[in-house]
């Protein structure tokens, strides 16, 4: 036997991977019905999180357990550009260099990025083949490649001229910093502590005018109108009156709106369209001129007084209130909970900026010709809504589907331009007169032209939203639109049409938060240029939080690494690493002292399958799971266990195999009950992984695994494996390893790589012969015989077993002492059973005697157990030191009588602001020692009756 004795993971995990890889298994073969899983393309700036960990731990499992299955599975990988992050790593670097990037010029930088993504963008991806991801890295694609780009280019003029891309100037989230606009994804909304001032706005014709309150004087430079509630009896009259705007002698209107919630603050807004959303709806409502007061870098423009020109925003707030109290016109500053945009790019306060930008229409009534559509149908929307109605699609949790339909139902205007060099540029050019040519290149965009252009052309200086070329990730990674093969990097990594047949993928594993910004988008762009839909199921996943439910976070010290656990990792090194990006000493001194408090001794390594594992057993239909490392810690023993099980096995079946296509019909009853719980076990996951139950797939094997084969059949086999009977020996071995064997292949999908090292120990024994456990079948129910009788029997003797090795327990008699039985009352069907299996007992409950109590006999002094109307009954006499025990049973009362009262008065002692953990955990101790007690006293009485 080759099996180490100790299990260690590491060796196994690197040497099998290479393996997989080399041999090309992760590739699409067999005949089968296509399986087909696209990866959330990562960042690739991006390292592997416990978020990532636990998505591609689902998909995997899914992955391969459908390529034992038979499908024509395919993973299909790769890694997005991350316009701005990607950008923002580069520059930096550059920083440090005392250069930025207009000092390189756009082609010379966009060289030197590519240059980093060759060098560090693949570190992800190595990640996620120490976690054991079986993606098919043949076909891995880049969002930036030729061909992905290429299908960038296609939609984009498509959706021009079909009417549904346009340029205009419209309101967005701006980064003054990065000096882009950004997506809703990449800003956080956090409350800070700010303020509300009221102030007060003249009435032009020399009276009081109105009060307003708001959060943000400084743009008040910007105003165009106040607006009240149409039925505010209070400004009833100014309604249609103009106000003088204080420091600027600008005169604007007062206009009713219900957007005007009369209980805030004064009941009176100011409205300043080109830096508030909701002001901008209320513009565009009353026709009113938006004014824009900041330059795209956050400063005061030339359309405000000459005094605050060129201020930042911040600066001119400060300013703009002196000025106002000097003036008499700031009435009131109160304190008040502000929800700031923060980008999570450069983490400056976003501004609602009026840009020019390229939008996608998605709220128009239209035909994909551009013309009005009949009935109303939005060209891009609706189909995207149907697929969802009609079931074509379906979310798992189907709850998923309301966030779905809400978010479109109330879509607005895509805007898919950013105002970076990184990226897909727009294949749109301006000529000298500002007018627009969209094509796949220049040559293109004049051929469509409907005019010649007035002098040179000049290429859009925009990039598109990395989420528009996210969004044909469904179709660009199958080859769309080339027809036939097509190359990157020297090989083939997709074949349109043929790929078609991964078309729709099977389920699409994603979590909450990208429903609006993925899953919608790849709806509606794959239907619009496929006629498709991307995937037939949606499998929301939770977000992993810690052990106490908190979010994960650098600053609070609790995220883990996922390869730290995988690896282990000290604490020093873990304080270091945890600490590095840290700049604030407070935060630094903080995240250090917690890690030193909960990893003392550092992160024991578990190995890449006990956290999978542990992945799999938390991945219920929640919004969120708590990842508790204890959790990883067991699963690490659930592996060990599973090896010495094996180990046990195999020393057992030494000289022992099966010529291939043979097989041992079972004889004894064990042997029965095992493959009948076994089929049992495999139709609970066949039915839980078709509902996306990993927890219950998990609990399922973990079950079976640990308590019915490790625990169970291994010590019912040894009264066959130590008996006179050669053909019962025999079987029970074939039925040994031929159980382990497809075990092996059930746990697979979960546990990849111990259990491929199993495997090939395992496997031969039993004639089976292949290069890798991930190409053969996985075991069905049906491949394994129920026998409802036999099991039955089993479970009648696991009874009485236990029974048995409770009594020894609770009477402290030792394991291996022999014991008499004596059995009284029962059925004819308990006799039957107890002389089928004495010697079974005998072996497993180390009894040396058994028989039945003569009618009217006398029970002696006894200790009894009952199974179903059958009793045990142990004598005592002889066995223990009946006086020791109880002076031992006596003393250990007496110490839980002690500890119950010490408990008992902290409860009493516990004031209102107790924390109810603590509370709690007094209470489960009281509950513990109480029955600790209970069960003592009893014994105690019974000792008391010998």
């Amino acid at each position: 036997m080759a099996m180490d004795k100790s299990f260690d993971p590491k060796p196994l995990e690197s040497k099998w991977y290479a393996r997989w890889e080399a041999a090309g298994t992760f590739a699409p073969h067999g005949s089968g019905e296509p399986y087909c899983i696209l990866l959330p393309p990562p960042n690739v700036t991006g390292t592997l999180h416990m978020g990532h960990a636990f998505q591609q731990t689902i998909m995997d499992a899914l992955i391969r357990y459908h390529r034992m299955r038979g499908f024509k599975t395919l993973w299909q990988g790769g890694t997005d550009h991350a316009g701005i992050a990607t950008q923002k790593i580069v520059e930096n670097q550059l920083a440090a260099q005392g250069k930025t990037r207009h000092d390189l010029g756009r082609e010379k930088f966009v060289e030197r990025v590519w240059e980093w993504k060759h060098e560090s963008g693949s570190t992800i991806t190595n990640q996620m083949r120490r976690l054991g991801a079986s993606m098919d890295w043949s076909r891995e694609r880049f969002t930036m490649d030729e061909g992905l780009s290429a299908a960038v280019r296609k939609v984009f003029v498509q959706w021009y001229r079909d009417g549904l891309l346009y340029r205009g100037k419209r309101l967005v989230h701006w980064d003054p910093v990065l000096m882009t606009a950004v997506s809703d994804l990449e800003v956080n909304n956090e409350e800070k502590d700010g303020s509300l001032w009221s102030i007060r706005y003249p009435a032009s014709d020399g009276g009081e005018g109105v009060v307003v309150a708001t959060t943000r004087p400084e743009t008040m430079l910007g105003d165009v109108a106040v607006a009240v509630h149409p039925e505010d009896e209070r400004y009833a009259a100014l309604i249609g009156k103009k106000l003088t705007l204080p420091l600027t002698g600008r005169e604007i209107p007062v206009i009713a709106d219900d957007y005007v919630d009369r209980e805030f603050g004064t009941g009176a807004v100011k409205i300043t369209p080109a830096h508030d959303f909701n002001d901008w709806q209320v513009g565009a409502r009353h026709k009113l001129e938006p004014l824009v007061m900041l330059t795209l870098d956050a400063k005061v423009n030339d359309n405000a007084p000459e005094k605050y020109r060129g201020m930042d925003r911040f600066v001119a707030r400060k300013a703009v209130l002196a000025d106002l109290e000097a003036q008499g016109l700031l009435v009131e500053t109160k304190k008040h909970k502000l929800q700031v945009p923060i980008s999570q790019r450069s983490d400056a306060v976003i501004e609602p900026m009026l840009t020019d930008q390229w939008f996608l229409d998605l709220t128009s009534d239209v035909r994909v010709d551009g013309k009005p559509g009949p009935g109303g149908r939005k060209a891009i929307t609706e189909p995207a809504l149907n697929a969802v109605k009609s079931g074509e699609i379906k979310f798992v949790p189907e709850n998923w589907s309301t966030t779905y339909n809400q978010w479109l139902e109330n879509i607005q205007d895509w805007c898919v331009s950013r105002q970076l060099w990184w990226g897909h540029r727009i294949p749109a050019w301006f000529d000298e007169a500002g007018n627009i040519f969209v094509g796949e290149d220049e040559a293109d965009a004049l051929a469509h032209a409907a005019s010649k252009p007035v002098g040179a052309l000049r290429q859009d200086e925009d990039v598109l939203d990395t989420w528009f070329s996210s969004a044909l990730w469904p179709f660009s990674t199958m080859g769309w639109p080339a027809e036939g093969p097509v190359r990157e990097g020297g090989h083939v990594v997709a074949n349109w049409p043929q790929d078609q047949a991964y078309l729709p993928s099977a389920v699409l594993v994603t979590g909450f938060d990208i429903i609006f910004f993925w899953v919608a988008r790849m709806v509606m762009a794959t239907q619009y240029f496929t006629g498709k839909v991307p995937f037939r199921e949606v499998y929301i996943n939770a977000i992993v939080r810690d052990a106490e439910g908190q979010k994960m976070s650098k600053s609070k010290g609790n995220t883990i690494d996922p390869l730290d656990l995988i690896d282990g990792i000290d604490v020093e090194t873990l304080v270091k690493k945890s600490t590095a990006t840290l700049l604030i000493p407070q935060v630094r001194e903080k995240v250090e002292k917690r890690i030193r408090k909960e990893f003392p001794a550092g992160i024991d390594a578990v190995g890449a399958d006990a956290l999978r594992f542990t992945f799999a057993a938390l991945a219920t239909y929640g919004r969120t799971i708590n990842f508790d490392l204890k959790r990883a810690e067991g699963y690490k023993n659930f592996c060990n266990k599973l090896w010495n099980a094996a180990r046990f096995v195999l020393m057992n079946c030494e000289e022992f195999s099966v010529p291939a296509g043979a097989a041992l019909a079972p004889r004894t009853d064990a042997e029965k009950w095992i493959l009948t719980r076994f089929s049992n076990t495999l139709a609970e996951v066949e039915a839980q992984i078709a509902l996306y139950r990993f927890d219950l797939v998990a609990q399922a094997l973990y079950e079976f695994t640990w308590n019915e084969f490790c625990d169970w059949f291994l010590e019912l086999a040894k009264p066959a494996l130590n008996g006179d009977d050669t053909a019962a020996a025999d079987s029970t071995r074939h039925t040994l390893l031929f159980v382990l064997e497809a075990l092996l292949r059930a746990l697979h999908p979960i546990i990849p790589f111990i259990t491929e090292e199993i495997w090939h120990e395992v496997a031969p024994k039993v004639g089976v012969r292949g290069e890798t456990i991930s190409t053969q079948a996985y075991p069905r129910t049906f491949d394994y015989k129920r026998d409802v009788a036999a099991e039955a029997e089993t479970e009648w003797l696991k009874a009485v077993v236990m029974q048995l090795r409770r009594i020894r327990s609770e009477m402290n008699i030792a394991p291996r002492k022999p014991i008499p039985l004596l059995l009284a009352g029962g059925t004819a069907a308990d006799r039957a059973r107890a002389e089928k299996f004495a010697a079974p007992i005998a072996f497993l409950a180390t009894t040396d005697s058994q028989r039945w109590l003569e009618p009217g006999e006398t029970e002696p002094a006894c200790a009894a157990a009952i199974v179903g109307e059958m009793k045990l009954l142990i004598p005592l006499a002889g066995l223990i030191d009946i006086d020791a025990e109880k002076t031992r049973l006596d003393k250990e009362i007496k110490r839980l009588d002690g500890e119950l009262a010490k408990s008992n008065a902290k409860l009493a002692n516990f004031g209102a602001k107790t924390p109810a953990a603590v509370v709690d955990q007094e209470k489960q101790r009281v509950a513990d020692f109480s029955a600790m007690l209970n069960g003592l006293r009893e014994q105690s009485a019974r000792l008391a009756r010998m």
